[in-house]
């Protein structure tokens, strides 16, 4: 990475979330560049780490622990949270205690350790709430929090403007400062990645990748791992003295920079598992009413059964609405540049793991899946067509 001789190799740099795939990424590129680092987790990384990386458990919602991890630490890389898909959207107290209550801690750690830097990982989600967005840029506002349709979104906004907020605050001890930022960052990819593509290659696999939905000509965003490892170190060190703290107290949105449709964009990797890609297109409005009524259903019975929602709204709107952002900001100030990757290393990722078509069972499945398709196609359909035609 042409950034590493740049950073300064000074204390330690520490991640929170850093059990998690992006963590573990981040933490990997940060020992390589010679700087000692601590992953902080409520749970132990997947993957085999560097003997020089460090491991701490600990839950952010414990101020203690996270007061404890943080001192002597020169720059947090605040990762962790909860609620981004899934059934996790619909645990609302944990949601608000990891989001808020552990961002909260973060900042009060820093401040009281007096850790010099701080880079908060956000979400596009704090600007978008269904609505349609073409090349936005970071001088649009946050949406009304009461316009949020999950609490996961609400409080990565909240949680992000309490970092913001805490830019320049002075340290308890000492006459130095809290210097913040955020990244906003789109959909993350890469070989490995353990919440989405193993979810969608799930589906596939079970026959339930059946239909498409939205326009054709709906686009999003996507970012490749190391493409947003690249801004987070590039960010570390523009909340420094040598980049004259261009990017202290600013809010940074990060992509491939190359806007796609959602299904199109996985399309390499359903056909390259040898599986057909689908040509059903339904509309927008039916999933999402089929999503809301998937929530309704979780809602009552997710306490003795907790199911595994096959979209929730948000996720309906994610894949299914129109929004991408220009990042000429980051470009500029960071000196960010996403370089192009494909799903040719994912494809053979999960290849290498066992995965794709199997005639046999692909075939069976198939066929009870089909079925169970029609049948639940069927009911929605016919409960949603009075609410149309009202």
């Amino acid at each position: 990475m042409e950034t590493s001789e740049k950073i300064t190799a000074s204390k330690t740099m520490l991640i929170t979330g850093g059990g998690g795939y992006l963590g573990c990424r981040l933490g990997c590129t940060l020992q390589k560049m010679g700087l000692k680092v601590i992953l902080f987790d409520i749970h132990r990384p997947l993957m085999e780490l560097p003997d020089t990386v460090s491991f701490i458990k600990g839950d952010i919602c414990n101020y203690l622990e996270v007061e404890t991890a943080f001192s002597n630490v020169d720059c947090v890389f605040h990762l962790a949270s909860y609620g981004m898909s899934g059934r996790e959207q619909l645990n609302i107290k944990l949601i608000e205690d990891v989001n808020l209550k552990g961002t909260d801690n973060v900042i009060k750690a820093c401040v009281r350790n007096g850790v010099p830097r701080l880079l908060y990982t956000s979400t596009y989600n704090v600007v978008f709430g269904g609505q349609v967005i073409k090349n936005g840029d970071e001088s649009l506002p946050y949406l009304p929090l009461h316009l949020h349709p999950d609490h996961y979104s609400r409080t990565k906004s909240l949680a992000e403007m309490k970092v913001l907020h805490a830019n320049c605050t002075k340290h308890k001890k000492g006459s130095g400062v809290l210097r913040t930022c955020a990244l906003r960052p789109a959909g993350i990819y890469g070989p490995g990645e353990q919440r989405h593509l193993p979810r969608i290659v799930n589906y596939v696999e079970n026959g339930l990748f059946k239909f498409v939905y939205g326009a054709a000509d709906c686009l999003v965003e996507f970012v490749h791992v190391d493409n947003l490892v690249s801004a987070q170190v590039l960010a570390s060190e523009a909340l420094t003295g040598r980049k004259n703290y261009i990017a202290a107290g600013q809010a940074y949105f990060i992509s491939d920079g190359k806007p796609v449709n959602n299904f199109e964009f996985f399309k390499p990797l359903v056909e390259g598992l040898g599986y057909k890609y689908p040509t059903i297109r339904l509309p927008l409005s039916l999933i999402y009413y089929f999503a809301f009524l998937t929530e309704i259903v979780h809602c009552f019975v997710g306490r003795i059964y907790n199911f595994q929602p096959f979209l929730t709204r948000t996720e309906v709107y994610k894949t299914g609405v129109t929004h991408y952002f220009s990042i000429q900001k980051a470009r500029k100030d960071l000196g960010y540049d996403p370089q192009e990757h494909s799903l040719k290393e994912i494809v053979e990722w999960f290849k290498t793991r066992g995965h794709g078509r199997k005639l046999s069972m692909y075939n069976i499945r198939r066929f009870m899946w089909d079925v169970v398709f029609l049948m639940l196609l069927v009911i929605v359909i016919m409960s949603w067509l009075p609410v149309v035609s009202a």
